[in-house]
């Protein structure tokens, strides 16, 4: 291993845990899980969003197991494992290719089994890909003594990557199925198996024939398997960190979480943070899927009841070709994340809402370029917006959002029944004033009742209340702000509070009167 001169790289797009080791790269110690997960049982799932350190930890599992004792110094497992004993692995990766062609996902299989016999000196020829495994698992098992370690990277990507055709993707949904149905089958020759994806698909459409597997992606305990926590900042990369606002990095990029009570960093936003220096949504801009924005539009979901959606578990998990919540979506592509356990007497549900700025600002932009369209005037109004909000200039805020509302398609309140009510001006407006940064709150619960929106930017605090034409107007939305008290919590604070009733109209599709108070 490469000497510790004091000096360590950032791991930037490492997945190898050798090469992060032997390079003297900044770890955060993960084995203490490993360890943990090896002496509770055998087989296991987990689910997390991309770019979460999932490879990264599959690969320290097969080191672990191989025994490659020395690059293992220094971390919790070096002293707590039996370094005399050595399994036979079996790494299955399904994160290179394109499973959107018909046939690829079985080519790529034996490819992948091919080169397990190169690197073992065995000939497991079969017909079939799980018929191969199978035979691979009874040979290595006998010929070294020890049962086999079975470890699968990115189960679902060959599913994910044609959920646009679904006919391949239900193909590769039941030809994985299959294979996975053979970690089962052949239980005697398996020590440990874990399958990591970011989807959590349906035990009756995948797993069916793997009622073993142990679901860990909710578990308390192992929230934080993957992912930096806090502490993890100051104790590995307190030297990275000099001239930089904690709080600030908190506010972008902390918040993760899966039902502990600690969150986590997505480890890809720290370490281009590190390096670059500079705060920019780093995971965001690697890949939101196309789907995800369309799928929205699609269902008419109010973006404005995202932040703060309660969803059962079985909703979480309910994920399939053709059938996928618009909840689980988000939360298993990690747009939405865990933000309270909370037991209504039918079982844990799950309160859940953006992690951090980062995703509410990007999301509510491409959310908003989804409905008006990119460009410079996307930007100079969302600049007015902020420039606006900063001033206490409630004139300059009526005019941008009555620019905004002018700008939406006519066609597009044609084809959404949402636009003839409350919610839809709701949604929008909470997307223009999230897009800025601001802190939103739709529907923030009071002691006598839930304001329609609440913004806090740059010291100030804006409290809205929305009415449709003919239901009471701005002097009863105005009412309703003061006697209801919305503004008192504010007010305790010291911070500048205005007041803001908005009535709209179904026929203009945009605001008709704009009536303001600050106190």
């Amino acid at each position: 291993m490469t000497p510790d001169t004091g000096q360590r790289r950032l791991p930037i797009g490492i997945q190898t845990f050798r090469t992060l080791r032997e390079d003297g790269c900044h770890y955060v110690d993960k084995t203490g899980f490993a360890l943990d997960l090896i002496r509770e049982g055998t087989h296991y799932f987990l689910s997390r969003p991309r770019r979460f350190g999932k490879s990264l930890f599959v690969d320290t599992l097969k080191e672990l197991f191989e025994g490659s004792q020395e690059l293992f110094e220094g971390l919790e497992a070096f002293d707590r494992w039996d370094w005399s004993v050595r399994y036979p692995v079996v790494r299955l990766e399904f994160g290179r290719g394109d499973y959107a062609e018909p046939g690829h996902l079985q080519v790529n299989l034996m490819a992948q089994l091919d080169s397990v016999d190169r690197l073992t000196g065995l000939r497991s020829a079969c017909d079939s890909g799980p018929e191969r495994l199978a035979r691979l698992l009874e040979i290595l098992h006998t010929r070294s003594g020890q049962r086999v370690v079975v470890l699968v990277d990115e189960y679902d990507k060959p599913i994910l990557d044609a959920l646009h055709k679904p006919d391949i993707a239900k193909a590769n949904r039941d030809y994985l199925r299959g294979l996975y149905s053979v970690v089962k089958s052949c239980d005697a020759h398996i020590r440990f198996c874990l399958l990591t994806g970011v989807s959590r698909f349906s035990k009756v459409s995948l797993f069916s024939g793997l009622n073993n597997l142990r679901d860990i992606t909710l578990n308390p305990k192992y929230s934080s398997i993957c992912g930096y926590a806090e502490s993890d900042l100051d104790a590995v990369f307190a030297p990275e960190l000099e001239g930089l606002d904690r709080d600030r990095i908190r506010d972008w990029y902390n918040g993760y979480s899966w039902g502990g009570a600690e969150k986590v960093y997505n480890p890809f936003d720290v370490l281009l943070l590190l390096s670059d220096r500079e705060f920019k949504p780093w995971w965001y801009e690697t890949g939101t899927p196309t789907f995800l924005i369309e799928r929205l539009a699609e269902e008419a979901v109010p973006w404005h009841i995202l932040d703060g959606l309660l969803a059962s578990e079985q909703l979480l998990s309910a994920f399939d070709v053709g059938r996928i919540a618009p909840e689980a979506l988000l939360f298993q592509t990690g747009y939405l994340t865990v933000v309270a356990r909370e037991d209504l007497g039918d079982g844990v549900s799950y309160r859940l809402g953006f992690p951090n700025r980062e995703v509410r600002q990007s999301l509510n932009r491409s959310l908003l370029d989804d409905l008006l369209g990119t460009g410079w005037k996307r930007d100079r109004e969302r600049n007015r917006l902020m420039q606006a909000l900063k001033a206490g200039d409630l004139a300059g805020v009526k005019e941008v959002l009555r620019a905004l509302l002018a700008g939406i398609p006519h066609q597009w309140h044609g084809r959404n029944p949402m636009a003839e009510y409350e919610g839809f001006y709701a949604s929008v407006l909470y997307g223009h004033f999230s897009a800025t940064g601001a802190e939103v709150r739709a529907e923030e619960s009071g002691s006598a009742g839930r304001a329609d929106l609440c913004v806090r930017a740059f010291g100030r605090v804006y409290i809205f209340e929305f009415k449709m034409r003919g239901r009471g107007g701005t002097a009863a939305a105005m009412a309703q702000l003061k006697d209801r008290g919305y503004a008192d919590r504010y007010r305790a604070l010291g911070e500048p509070t205005h007041l803001v009733a908005v009535e709209f109209s179904p026929e203009t599709r945009n605001l008709t009167h704009f009536e303001t108070e600050t106190i």
